[in-house]
């Protein structure tokens, strides 16, 4: 896990009664009244990890002259790839359908209405890979099993929480710093915390394109790459 450096703002205001009420944000602390020189600084703190899980959402598309042509021969498609997704280490609670739908093709003529030539029958699930390095041979086996659709690969955290509060941390450090180097450049000194409020939150990378795959024979390459988490405070010191 590498912490970057993390970058603020700051504002510096006298009073002698309470600081006006900070926007709501995912978390908010504050202390009473304050009788000194308020100074609020907001700090960002990052952190970047490497994914420990990956959501694949993938599935099996079929064409058929009739609605129940196209469904059946997907139905018979679809619980093989189930079963090869299982067979690779999936668990069952980690495989869920995410889209089924039969849809008719259609060709458009001059004044005329849409001719139906046939129908497409599709149906997706997720798949959490939990052991992230299995990746590409959860996809293969899903194609070798009749599946041609994946409609993209999602990098997550098992425990994001982990990687929040290491943001926090580093969020908290920087506001702290700033506080210190403000104070000491006003000639007075950090009192207190008077108010905490806190905005932000991990950005997942953006996910492969939809590909339609065949069997193939060297194993689907899956670089995961890292996960930036941010997190945003709001701090306000009083300085005496």
């Amino acid at each position: 896990m590498k912490v970057l450096r993390a970058a603020a703002a700051f504002a510096v205001f006298a009073t002698f009664g309470a600081p006006s009420a900070a926007l709501a944000q995912q978390a908010q602390v504050s202390a009473p009244p304050a009788q000194g020189t308020l100074l609020t600084v907001n700090a960002e703190g990052k952190v970047e990890g490497r994914p420990d899980m990956a959501t694949i959402n993938l599935g099996v598309t079929t064409e058929g002259q009739t609605a129940q042509a196209a469904l059946q021969e997907n139905s018979r498609r679809m619980q093989a790839l189930n079963a090869a997704l299982r067979r690779a280490g999936i668990a069952e609670r980690d495989i869920q359908t995410s889209n089924v739908s039969v849809q008719p093709q259609q060709q458009y003529r001059e004044n005329q209405p849409p001719l139906i030539t046939g129908y497409i029958a599709s149906n997706q699930v997720t798949a959490k890979v939990r052991t992230i390095a299995n990746t590409g041979r959860v996809i293969d086996a899903a194609v070798a099993a009749g599946g041609n659709t994946v409609n993209g690969v999602y990098f997550s955290y098992q425990d994001p929480d982990a990687q929040m509060d290491a943001a926090r941390r580093a969020a908290v450090a920087e506001a702290r710093r700033r506080a210190e180097l403000y104070a000491s450049a006003l000639g007075m000194r950090v009192a207190r915390v008077v108010a905490v409020s806190e905005g932000g939150g991990y950005q997942p990378p953006v996910p492969m394109p939809v590909m339609r795959m065949e069997a193939q024979d060297a194993a689907t390459p899956i670089a995961p790459g890292t996960i930036e988490t941010t997190v945003n405070l709001n701090v306000t010191f009083e300085l005496r």
